[in-house]
């Protein structure tokens, strides 16, 4: 059975939960994508929340986030999603978040830059420098999950 797709503002609520509320929404935006794309490589494709993202400067964004978020500029998001619906214990989506929070969450904004700017990725093969409004395809987000598990399986070899 498949799960619908989650709204955003519960998605984004929950990792900001999960880091105690000390985000900001440069780094909020990374640890959204890298759920996405968790979520996608691990259920063919499925989308974990409605929305889509961007190539910008500083890595893949999701417009409507940024745009609801960016009063905070580079300080800690506070709680501005009131409509956020809370996730059940034993929903399967919280077990993708709480790996990607686990794994992603103790790193820098900068660093998750690095991260999302990886050149194999789906921001890279679509970003055009200082263009708004270049769509990443969920194809894209979902491969790139694929490159990114394919070079852990061969660094894993080599080590």
């Amino acid at each position: 059975m498949s799960e619908l797709a989650a709204r955003l503002d519960s998605v984004c609520k929950y990792i900001c939960e999960r880091a105690d509320w000390e985000i900001t929404n440069l780094q909020l935006q990374k640890i959204l994508y890298l759920c996405q794309m968790f979520y996608m490589g691990r259920n063919h494709g499925q989308r974990l929340f409605d929305g889509h993202f961007e190539a910008w400067d500083y890595g893949p964004v999701e417009p409507n986030l940024y745009h609801r978020v960016k009063i905070f500029g580079s300080d800690d998001v506070e709680d501005v999603f009131h409509r956020a619906r809370t996730f059940r214990r034993d929903d399967p989506r919280r077990k993708v978040m709480d790996d990607v929070c686990d794994k992603f969450l103790k790193f820098s904004a900068g660093d998750l830059v690095e991260i999302t700017h990886w050149d194999e990725g789906a921001w890279a093969e679509h970003y055009t420098p200082g263009a708004r409004g270049v769509r990443i395809p969920d194809e894209d987000i979902w491969a790139e999950y694929d490159r990114r598990q394919d070079r852990a399986r061969r660094n894993r070899k080599r080590s």
